[in-house]
């Protein structure tokens, strides 16, 4: 073998010795929002989750922390939406999943990449290792008020055509994975292991079905795939439920005293109440 030869698949032997030999770890100096991990107690209908997200922001880095213990009737459950929320790259999008409850209540957990102080996201990085996973648990008003409010980003909301009971096991599911994550770390990576793959895979290990496309890899097309399959509300076209389910002037309208699950939701097609 030529020498050069030799040098490089060396190196490159190096390369994924260090790059497997990696762990992933929940003990780092990690970024205020992202600091603690949820979990969840669940006996029978009741679940008790600690530390859920209910932030106040004033700008992306200036915000008040609200960690909180809630407890939710998983036999309330009566919907599921799904958030597509767009920051500028015209193929992806990132997905937040929402439970709602006969009592008025809304459960979003949003899949994300677990940033140490100091650590920005990278897509390339995001291939090798670099982030670990978590389930950000949260209110509403924090993970979809940040992206509308202080972000800028552009989010649509849609429901999810699917049964209270399967929308109930999607979420014992979630609440498991979230779990599994604060017993044993894992990592993000941005093809397989991110918010759309890890949907995918929840909604799977829960009894549904997610046939391949390559709208799970170019996620902003997404939509037009759940529509076509009857997932989402049919009762227009296409285009006028993308119109209609497109929240950010909802969301900037509403005050600070409105109930903004509920404000975001009125007259959205498909929604069970609103």
């Amino acid at each position: 073998m030529h020498i050069a030869t030799a040098c490089a698949v060396l190196l490159a032997a190096l390369g994924l010795t260090w790059y497997l030999s990696k762990r992933p770890s929940n003990l780092r100096d990690w970024q205020r929002d992202v600091a603690r991990l949820a979990s969840a107690e669940i006996r029978g209908e009741r679940v008790t989750i600690r530390n859920l997200r209910n932030f106040s922001y004033r700008t992306r880095t200036d915000y008040d922390e609200h960690w909180e213990d809630r407890e939710y009737d998983l036999s309330k459950v009566d919907g599921l939406d799904l958030y597509f929320v767009y920051w500028g790259a015209p193929l992806i999008a990132h997905n937040i999943m929402s439970w709602s409850f006969s009592d008025g209540r809304h459960l979003a957990i949003s899949v994300e990449t677990r940033k140490k102080k100091g650590q920005q996201y990278s897509a390339l990085a995001a291939l090798f290792r670099q982030y670990e996973l978590i389930y950000v648990v949260a209110d509403e008003k924090d993970v979809i008020k940040l992206r509308t409010n202080v972000r800028g980003e552009q989010v649509y909301l849609y429901h999810v055509n699917t049964s209270p009971a399967a929308a109930r096991r999607l979420l014992v599911n979630y609440l498991e994975a979230v779990n599994d994550i604060a017993r044993e770390p894992r990592w993000y990576n941005a093809v397989t292991a991110n918010c759309v793959s890890v949907i995918r895979q929840r909604v799977i290990h829960a009894g549904g079905k997610v046939p391949f496309s390559w709208r799970l890899f170019a996620n902003a097309h997404l939509p037009e795939l759940l529509y076509r399959r009857g997932q989402l509300d049919t009762s227009r076209p296409f285009e006028e439920l993308k119109a209609l389910s497109h929240i950010n002037a909802r969301a900037r309208g509403l005050g600070e005293g409105d109930d903004f699950s509920m404000g975001i939701r009125a007259g959205l097609p498909g929604m069970l109440r609103g």
